[in-house]
């Protein structure tokens, strides 16, 4: 490993890292002085000690810009021209998608992030985070090749089935790779910018789709498909030079790689050597707790609360109506806006969320998770409820200026979701979670989260389509209650995780600290 000499030159020598409880030993002094400098460790100074691992996590979050592009694209899809033509059938002198072939191509994303999230766990402990992440960005290219070629419902819905068993691992490795290269100063950043993924990956779709939506052939949707590969070619020849999680790398008793990747991740003035003993003394602490390693684990009582509120601060995402985001051009289409001012609202809807995750960055910086989660869950139900009744006009059809104003409610609705729950959510869960299974409590939280994803899937198409409910903007109804009651249990479960590290998160949970007393604990 190359280090700097106290007189400026380099030399080189081998880690001297061999037993954990040696080494912490050697150093607990050191231990305890970074302990405290990551305390004191303001955001402005993470980010000149800490840019190489800023980098590699915002590199490795590429696959979820890929997630969230794929199933975008078939909400888009659904309202564009080309593809209801070759793809569907006449209905009162207009062609559409049949809501059950709607719910088919839609499910297979969601079935295949549930069946996949979980997959992705146990490779990621044995394999660790890069080359897990290699294999599924191979993989991906080779399955659009099915989406770009299909020419018929059955054999698109095959390739968005496969392609959601892939792309339902990005969301596992990319949060558990992000909350273990950085600091507490950026954490929170860094995990809630997988929330500006997903939100980059929609717009992307409903830019491609508006741009191409007016083209009268197939290519208006085999565009969109061939995109994907722009990712992927950007992806897999930066994994040759992607450094390890140094936490995978140190539960595996890989010490001298774990420092080295320490080392790559941070500048020259960190002390990695007390920041590996800092991680091998947390990992040594989980497993004096008997945290474990497993699926199981997950579930035992040293655990349980902790993987609840994984589950629940991410399937809150789908209770509170982030769903209607894949379906945001066509519910405007069924709300009475023309095709192509449907498909700019569209835009609008996810250019004003990428903004709401940015302003949530600033949040981050001076209020608590907690504060943010319960504010905003608390304004997105008033909206919801707001879109609802509205709906309720009589002759709402004659009157635009009721549509409109359901259409710009929906987009402040998208706003003060990317700025509180959409983002936090990736936070809390990253925190919330043991480090021993941190990687399974994501997938875990993912694949309820997908299960949620499938019934709504099944149900707004049948909600939404006019040969069938055709409910509109009462909606809003549906989703206001389901968020009224998530913030009832929000209030009681989220516990506040800002400026703690993993070990004192350990400790209080082990304690079983109150949820309101998480952020006065002195520990």
């Amino acid at each position: 490993m190359i280090l700097k000499a106290d007189d400026g030159a380099v030399e080189e020598r081998e880690s001297t890292v061999q037993s954990p409880k040696a080494f912490i030993d050697e150093i607990e002094g050191e231990v305890r002085e970074a302990i405290e400098a990551e305390h004191q460790l303001d955001f402005l100074g993470a980010l000149k000690l800490y840019p190489k691992a800023i980098g590699w996590s915002v590199f490795f979050s590429l696959g979820v810009i890929m997630l969230a592009f794929d199933p975008q694209l078939l909400g888009n899809f659904y309202a564009m021209p080309a593809f209801q033509k070759d793809f569907g059938y006449q209905y009162n002198g207009e062609y559409i998608i049949s809501a059950p072939w709607q719910t088919g191509l839609s499910m297979g994303n969601p079935i295949g992030q549930a069946v996949g999230a979980l997959f992705a766990g146990l490779p990621m402990e044995l394999y660790g985070r890069k080359r897990t992440f290699s294999v599924c960005v191979c993989g991906t290219a080779g399955i659009v090749f099915i989406q770009f070629f299909a020419r018929s419902l059955p054999v698109l819905l095959v390739g968005e089935l496969l392609g959601g068993l892939l792309l339902g691992c990005y969301v596992v490795i990319a949060p558990a790779y992000a909350s273990e290269v950085c600091p507490i100063a950026i954490r929170g950043t860094l995990t809630s910018y997988i929330n500006l993924c997903f939100v980059m990956g929609q717009l992307l779709a409903n830019g491609v789709c508006a741009g191409t939506s007016k083209l009268s052939n197939h290519w208006a949707y085999s565009i969109p498909f061939a995109l994907q590969w722009f990712w992927i070619l950007i992806i897999i020849p930066g994994m040759a030079f992607a450094p390890e999680s140094p936490w995978w790398l140190a539960r595996n008793n890989r010490f001298a790689e774990a420092e080295h990747s320490l080392s790559r991740l941070a500048s020259s003035k960190v002390n990695v050597k007390a920041t590996l003993a800092m991680i091998i003394e947390t990992d040594r602490f989980e497993q004096e707790m008997e945290a474990g390693s497993t699926y199981w684990d997950c579930f035992k009582k040293i655990n349980l609360r902790r993987t609840e509120i994984g589950i629940g601060v991410y399937a809150i995402q789908v209770l509170s109506g982030i769903y209607l985001i894949n379906y945001g051009t066509l519910f405007f289409t069924r709300a009475g806006l023309p095709t192509d001012k449907a498909f700019d609202m569209g835009i609008g809807f996810l250019a004003v969320g990428f903004v709401g995750t940015l302003c949530s960055w600033v949040l981050l910086q001076h209020f608590g998770r907690r504060t943010i989660y319960n504010v905003g869950l608390t304004i997105l139900a008033v909206l919801q409820l707001l879109i609802g009744f509205l709906d309720l006009a009589p002759n709402i059809d004659r009157h635009p200026n009721i549509i409109w104003a359901q259409s710009s409610l929906m987009i402040i609705w998208n706003f003060f979701y990317d700025i509180s729950i959409g983002p936090v959510c990736f936070v809390i869960l990253c925190e919330v979670s043991a480090t021993e299974v941190r990687a399974k409590t994501i997938a875990i939280s993912t694949a309820v989260q997908a299960v949620l994803g499938i019934a709504m899937t099944v149900a707004i198409p049948y909600l939404m389509n006019p040969d069938q409910a055709n409910v509109k903007g009462k909606l809003g109804f549906f989703f206001g209650g389901l968020a009224c009651i998530s913030l009832v249990w929000a209030f009681f479960r989220i516990p506040e995780t800002k400026g703690r590290t993993y070990e004192e998160l350990d400790i209080m949970f082990e304690r079983g600290v109150r949820t309101r007393d998480f952020g006065t604990y002195t520990i």
